[in-house]
């Protein structure tokens, strides 16, 4: 489904390739089958938008909404698994469902990450593609309202999948569920979380407070996203 090539290009960070590229997004998007036109306008309108931005500027707002907290992480399980043991496991299987249809993942990518989930799917015949979005439905549905509460753009990406998926969501339980949420993308929400890791981290460790102070002097580093090359057959 060059559906989910599209979105999932769109859902990368966006680096230097999506603005070389945008002709074929724009090829993709007009030889798409399965969106009614008021989708494929949307979804045009949206990609229009985003490349009328300078690249740092797109990359900058990227960052800001997927990249600080974890209520709009990209990677699934962090909003099924959290920090638990079973997340390890998930990923296991994930990656080993992904080798047996011939994905093999470059060493640092994270096999929950969405955009290379909806790649994978845009492999696979579509019925199997769209039961592989039900799948994930819940998820879609509460990251397409906290994006819209937050009024960003990118809440379109999201309701076009939810409506490929052709999946019935209680919308007013998603929004239960989000009212009262506190906003864990603040600079006070970020150091708890950071404080709370790190304690963690150095008490499993033994570290003294000395080794502490030691060990933030010398943290540093980061790895950036990785942008898939477009392909309009959706296939590797």
């Amino acid at each position: 489904m060059i559906e989910l090539v599209i979105v999932s290009r769109l859902l990368e960070y966006p680096d230097a390739a999506l603005w070389q590229h945008q002709q074929e997004l724009f090829d993709a998007l007009a030889a798409s089958e399965n969106l009614d036109k008021e989708d494929a306008r949307q979804l045009d309108i949206f990609l229009r938008d985003l490349l009328k931005q300078e690249v740092l500027d797109a990359q900058s707002a990227y960052s800001e909404l997927f990249d600080r907290g974890r209520a709009t992480s990209l990677l699934l399980f962090e909003h099924v698994h959290g920090e638990s043991r079973d997340r390890g496991q998930a990923m296991v299987d994930l990656m080993a469902q992904y080798e047996r249809h011939g994905l093999v993942l470059d060493s640092r990518e994270l096999p929950d990450h969405l955009p290379l989930y909806l790649e994978y799917l845009a492999q696979l015949p579509q019925e199997e593609a769209l039961g592989g979005l039900k799948d994930i439905a819940p998820i879609l549905a509460l990251l397409s309202a906290r994006l819209q509460q937050r009024e960003s753009r990118y809440a379109v990406l999201f309701d076009l999948l939810l409506k490929l998926a052709n999946t019935a969501i209680d919308s007013d339980k998603v929004a239960e569920k989000i009212a009262d949420e506190a906003r864990d993308d603040t600079p006070q929400a970020l150091d708890a979380v950071w404080e709370e890791e790190q304690v963690k981290f150095f008490a499993d460790q033994g570290c003294s407070d000395s080794d502490i102070t030691a060990h933030q002097r010398r943290f540093a580093g980061a790895v950036a996203p990785q942008y898939l090359n477009i392909s309009t057959g959706g296939q590797h």
